[in-house]
């Protein structure tokens, strides 16, 4: 079964929730190349979310469909987030960049929130496959 297949099995919401992650992680940031001052930002989200996608992939192969696939989010994304905010707050930061990059944070925020609390599942025994 791949990774899909898997995501597939579970509740409506959480496939929803899938999608929204893609778009706030993968696509969203691509808008961040119309502005000069936010490109860096565009191009480091991208990276790291494709990272963290070849993580999880990896992670699938190695483990199955268990709870430690947020651990490459984890290690990822939340320093990304500190700096997407940073990067946010920057006098030279255009008004919608700012409001993107506000937007990518928060959806990278709720994923990390899951993530963490998945992986600390996980740490403390949880692990069967989902």
């Amino acid at each position: 079964m791949t990774l899909e297949e898997a995501i597939a099995t579970q509740p409506v919401w959480v496939q929803i929730w899938v999608n929204i992650l893609f778009l706030g992680a993968f696509v969203l940031p691509l808008a961040l190349l119309i502005w000069k001052p936010s490109r860096l930002a565009g191009l480091v989200t991208v990276a790291a979310s494709v990272l963290a996608a070849g993580g999880v992939y990896w992670l699938y192969g190695q483990l199955g469909y268990v709870r430690l696939l947020g651990l490459p989010h984890v290690f990822l994304w939340t320093p990304l987030v500190v700096w997407l905010w940073r990067q946010r707050m920057r006098v030279d930061m255009p008004v919608w960049p700012q409001r993107i990059i506000l937007l990518i944070c928060a959806v990278i925020a709720v994923s990390l929130a899951f993530d963490y609390l998945d992986v600390a599942r996980y740490l403390l025994g949880e692990r069967q496959p989902f």
